[in-house]
């Protein structure tokens, strides 16, 4: 099958104070979400300027990924899409079909399976081609990349550099905590080929990181950033509340690494390098907090090694067992059900 183009696809994020609502009202639209919930994240925004660092940190990807193309003789021009703000995805398949390209490839910043870290790309991809209409270029989703080495390796390498910050006296009562974004307990146990995809790829990425980082320690994989109503049960532990447990077995330090991840966006800054760090602290604990790929080297050149996976030209590369898929079965990953909605 030919391909013609590559394209970058995120979640997006405000890049001026004026931005922050409006972005907040497009990630939740449709859930019934009330401005003044908006309004108290909003003041995580505002924290920081009004700026999230992931519009920049895709920028930087995309140049990094397109030196590494350019590299390897990949002739395939890059673009990137957003689901929640500019550049929207359907301007950017508009002006794709405007340049001429038919099929692109499309790599999603999120390693995992799950309805929003992978089918509602699937969706964002089918709203967009709609909406530009007649000759929108058709893209296919690149496969989910838990277990690439490119993806584990640096988050291992991230490990061993926050636990060199911390005191070795005290490593035999040092604990690793890997963290990801919680969903819904209804989203994580759905039935079908890809029920619990979600939580069991976490599962063995942090057992690939911890086997490559610190295999002398023990680990935890617990939850954060939890945006829905309280009466609805979300995956947990959240990470604060395993810090206080944690402190009273007895542990002295933590290696917080955020493996749900792939860049320091402002989730992982607000959540871990604010709010985690503020629990740490008044619990007495010594707290590192590991970085996410980013533009690692490593992780730029395993998005260039997923295009040739696709291409022909490379072997499926992986570290773990889980079943993986190019395109998912039709019945994957369905949304949390809404509050009131029939069985």
């Amino acid at each position: 099958m030919a391909y013609d183009a590559f394209v970058l696809l995120s979640f997006g994020g405000p890049e001026k104070p004026d931005d922050v609502m409006p972005f907040l009202r497009n990630v939740v639209r449709g859930r019934g979400v009330p401005d003044e919930r908006l309004a108290e994240v909003r003041e995580h925004y505002m924290h920081f300027g009004g700026v999230s660092p992931i519009n920049q940190q895709c920028r930087d990807l995309l140049a990094a990924v397109s030196a590494e193309f350019a590299a390897h003789d990949i002739a395939l021009p890059a673009y990137w899409g957003n689901r929640n703000w500019h550049p929207m995805l359907a301007d950017t398949v508009a002006r794709m079909r405007d340049d001429g390209v038919e099929h692109a490839l499309g790599f999603a910043t999120s390693a995992y399976g799950g309805y929003s870290s992978c089918k509602q790309y699937w969706e964002d991809i089918a709203a967009a081609r709609k909406a530009v209409g007649p000759k929108a270029p058709r893209i296919s989703k690149l496969r989910q990349f838990h277990d690439h080495p490119g993806f584990v390796e640096p988050n291992a390498e991230a490990v061993r550099a926050a636990l060199a910050t911390l005191d070795p006296a005290r490593r035999a009562t040092t604990r690793i905590v890997f963290t990801a974004h919680s969903i819904p307990v209804s989203m994580a146990r759905t039935a079908g080929p890809s029920g619990g995809r979600y939580t069991a790829q976490l599962e063995e990425t942090a057992r690939l990181v911890h086997a490559r980082a610190a295999d002398d320690l023990g680990w935890d994989l617990v939850w954060q950033s939890r945006s829905g109503p309280p009466h609805i049960p979300w995956l947990e532990p959240d990470v604060n509340d395993h810090l206080e447990a944690l402190a009273e077995k007895g542990v002295t330090d933590v290696v917080v690494s955020p493996i749900g991840f792939v860049s320091d966006h402002l989730e992982v800054i607000w959540d871990l390098d604010n709010e985690a760090r503020e629990t740490a602290a008044r619990l007495g604990l010594g707290y590192a907090r590991a970085v996410t790929p980013g533009v690692h080297p490593r992780f730029v050149a395993m998005v260039r090694e997923l295009v040739e996976e696709r291409l022909g030209d490379q072997a499926h590369t992986r570290l773990g067992t889980l079943p993986t898929w190019d395109v998912c079965p039709a019945d994957c990953c369905p949304p949390a059900k809404r509050p009131g909605a029939a069985a």
